[in-house]
């Protein structure tokens, strides 16, 4: 009884984390895509199996590699977290805006949580990433800038 509770339970996990409204993405050392949830597939346009194992570089060029690496060096080494923030640089993943309501904005703006992912012996072999859609915050915070406010 108690193992299928797990399993349920299990099951309920996973299907929580492929329907959350935030990208959810988890990278090994090397960059290599582990965890593709369904946020990042319905704006990226790319499926996880199509992206699974591939260099997140390689299918994002415009990330600046160096950049990225310095920022999450901290993460893998200090077991710490790491934050990006739309105001520093606006998003991570170029993806096009479909909110009606935030419309005049041609891109998605995101805040992102960078963590590291500790294996049972301590080691950090896994980043995981949570992408946050705060389009709509900065629309609204641009248009007060741009009144004066």
């Amino acid at each position: 009884m108690t193992h299928d509770l797990e399993i349920t339970e299990f099951h309920w996990l996973m299907d929580m984390l492929q329907t959350i409204d935030v990208g959810l993405v988890v990278l090994d050392g090397e960059y290599r895509v582990k965890v593709w949830n369904q946020f990042m597939e319905n704006h990226s346009g790319m499926q996880a199996d199509a992206v699974r194992d591939c260099v997140l570089f390689d299918l994002f060029t415009d990330i600046p590699r160096p950049w990225f690496e310095k920022k999450t060096r901290s993460v893998f080494l200090l077991k710490n977290r790491c934050f990006l923030n739309w105001e520093q640089q606006p998003y991570l993943f170029k993806f096009n805006n479909y909110r009606p309501i935030t419309g005049t904005e041609n891109y998605m703006f995101q805040n992102v949580t960078i963590s590291a992912l500790v294996t049972t012996s301590g080691e950090v072999n896994n980043i995981f990433m949570m992408i946050y859609d705060v389009t709509e915050i900065a629309s609204a915070r641009k248009q007060l800038e741009s009144m004066g406010l």
